[in-house]
């Protein structure tokens, strides 16, 4: 089920898409999350919403990476994957958009449900 969630201090819902969706799966302000993905981006020599970058600092955070299969790629959806991972806490990828996913719900400031996934963080035990 779509959750309404953007935790930016001015409302913006462009460009952030990473910083709002770790935010969420972490547990974080979003000033928090924007300066420590800085950080990591400061450390690599890139920029924050890189998905090198993005994905070192979860890693960092015990996630995992996982690519989704491509038996259909262009019929399985956000809303697809929430239906098949109804317990614990994701950061799905769609190659221009990033969404979390937590316990069969997922969060963004809009309606990312067709958006199509090519790979995910999960949060390990």
């Amino acid at each position: 089920m779509y959750m309404k969630y953007n935790p930016n201090p001015q409302g913006k819902s462009v460009g952030d898409c990473v910083v709002r969706s770790i935010s969420k799966v972490l547990d974080y302000d979003w000033e928090r999350t924007y300066i420590e993905l800085a950080v990591q981006g400061f450390m690599m020599c890139d920029m924050p919403s890189a998905n090198t970058v993005w994905g070192a600092y979860l890693k960092s955070k015990g996630f995992i990476r996982y690519v989704i299969p491509v038996d259909c790629p262009e019929c399985y959806t956000v809303a697809d994957f929430v239906k098949d991972n109804p317990y614990g806490k994701y950061v799905l990828a769609t190659g221009s958009h990033v969404v979390t996913v937590i316990d069969g719900n997922y969060y963004d400031s809009w309606d990312s449900g067709e958006e199509i996934p090519v790979y995910y963080w999960k949060k390990e035990v």
